[in-house]
């Protein structure tokens, strides 16, 4: 998987890079057991801050997509609680879903949006 990073985005770096292995273990560019390169290695690959690589482990680990192995260490490993996660998707759904009532998008329009977006995970 390439990484790319938008040095120019509001979003923060370590979120980027959490948000592109999060897509990579969707569309199973990673998979289970896949070991992450090492903090140097994918900050030097990147040009970024090794704190910054760790910091995007560091929350993956806690979200449960990454497990460190101390001989290989971050490997992936999706094994989040479902219900938790389902609690979490929900909460964020609800604010998306009330921006998109302000702006008048209309419940056919979602569904299609989210059609069109779980295409690219099949």
């Amino acid at each position: 998987m390439i990484i790319e990073i938008d040095f120019n985005s509001d979003e923060a770096l370590y979120l980027q890079l959490r948000n592109q292995i999060i897509m990579g273990i969707a569309t199973a560019q990673f998979r289970e057991g896949d070991s992450l390169p090492s903090v140097r290695q994918l900050a030097d690959t990147i040009g970024i801050n090794m704190h910054t690589v760790n910091k995007a482990y560091t929350v993956l680990k806690q979200e449960g997509y990454v497990k460190v192995d101390r001989r290989k260490g971050a490997v992936i490993a999706v094994d989040v609680d479902r219900v938790r996660t389902l609690e979490e998707l929900k909460k964020e759904l609800q604010v998306i879903l009330a921006k998109s009532s302000c702006k008048n998008i209309s419940k056919e329009e979602i569904h299609q949006l989210i059609e069109e977006i779980y295409e690219d995970y099949r």
